[in-house]
């Protein structure tokens, strides 16, 4: 069995937003070799997050609303965890939401998805670097 690792870096300019890195994880696996086999994809942050959808841009503005309706940013003091002078609870909750990774099968050295299927990574406190681990394993 092979295993191959890789971390991708991303540094979004705004606080929020959702960025399809499909082609990102399919050139990790191209340059692992792996036919058969798991991709795991993770956020190696507590503000930032991986997840699989559709990537249509009306989707992802009703994420952005529903998200904000779950866990506003405003008023940052509504949060225990901003009284320590961070002002991000919300990107916390919006992470825990959407989730951290994402494991996809690797089938004829292709990601075996479902139709319309996409990796993103979401972004809930940006304006800094960080970066998503990927993680193969199999043959």
């Amino acid at each position: 069995m092979k295993s191959f690792r890789k971390e991708l870096w991303f540094h979004l300019p705004s606080r929020r937003g959702f960025v399809n890195i499909t082609p990102q994880i399919e050139a990790c696996l191209q340059e692992s070799g792996i036919q058969e086999g798991l991709c795991l994809v993770n956020a190696m942050h507590i503000t930032a997050s991986v997840f699989i959808n559709d990537d249509e841009s009306g989707l992802h503005h009703d994420y952005e609303k529903w998200l904000e309706k779950l866990a506003p940013h405003e008023p940052v003091g509504q949060y225990r965890h901003n009284d320590t002078g961070e002002d991000n609870a919300d990107a916390h909750m919006k992470r825990q939401i959407m989730g951290r990774e994402v494991t996809v099968a690797v089938t004829n050295g292709q990601l075996d998805f479902g139709t319309w299927e996409q990796i993103f990574y979401g972004e809930f406190d940006g304006k800094r670097k960080k970066r998503v681990l990927v993680k193969i394993i199999g043959e």
